[in-house]
């Protein structure tokens, strides 16, 4: 790869994150939303690299032939493999081409891992509004954690996407929260009951109380939910965080 081509691939990744990190909302799918401004000072620093590269390139061409034949004969230092080339595919999706959001797949095959629910020592007393708005990660805090069985009875509203249950049927109410970026993804779910399963990766909001299922308070809870209203609602921009529920569309 002459220091040309090598120019424009540093020129076209700079530009595939700027312009999504500027312009677009995608770089949501791949990092957390307070990683943005690391994603355009990466763009920035790729598309200082290529300009630099430029000059060098340019200055190259003005140097008397014999110095660069003084060089060790026979290895051509301007050249990488031809397998960097693949480096421009994901550059190329970047100004191209949407990835899918992760979603019911993901959530189905994760390792079973969890999103981490801190013990509490106290519980705030819940607020009177019917339905109680509540993260999933909130109402299985409240299910599993809570010793004064607050949640006991009260109608609360979650929002998610669809994931199946599997072969034993059934579904839940997920988010898929990002730590860092994709790859340190994790799971909280709700099992929902009393309803035939949606398809998968619908967005609903979902109106019901606690499933009786194990001791209300311990960790032989079930984080589940008997489904009372279910209402498609808008992904949102920003899909892996546990938000507090949208209002249904």
């Amino acid at each position: 790869m002459r220091r040309l081509a090598q120019t424009a691939l540093l020129a076209l990744i700079g530009a595939g994150l700027l312009h999504t990190a500027l312009f677009t909302d995608l770089y949501l799918r791949y990092v957390k939303e307070g990683l943005r401004p690391v994603l355009i000072a990466s763009g920035v620093v790729l598309l200082l690299l290529g300009a630099v590269n430029a000059w060098l390139d340019l200055r190259g061409t003005r140097e008397p032939h014999d110095h660069h034949e003084a060089h060790s004969p026979g290895h051509d230092h301007s050249t990488a493999p031809k397998v960097a080339w693949l480096l421009a595919l994901p550059a190329l999706s970047l100004l191209l081409y949407a990835p899918p959001a992760l979603g019911a797949y993901t959530a189905a095959h994760s390792n079973g891992k969890p999103v981490a629910t801190t013990p509490k020592e106290r519980f705030p007393a819940l607020p009177r509004t019917s339905p109680l708005p509540l993260t999933l990660t909130g109402f299985t805090q409240r299910v599993q954690q809570d010793p004064t069985l607050a949640i006991k009875g009260r109608q609360v509203q979650l929002t998610g996407f669809v994931t199946p249950a599997g072969a034993g049927g059934g579904w839940y109410l997920t988010r898929i929260i990002f730590t860092c970026c994709a790859a340190d993804s994790q799971t909280v779910k709700v099992r929902v009951h009393g309803s035939d399963a949606p398809p998968a990766n619908t967005w609903l909001a979902v109106t019901g109380t606690w499933h009786p299922a194990g001791r209300l308070g311990t960790k032989t809870a079930e984080a589940g939910l008997d489904v009372r209203e279910a209402h498609p609602i808008a992904q949102p921009v920003n899909a892996y965080t546990d938000d507090l529920p949208l209002t249904p569309s």
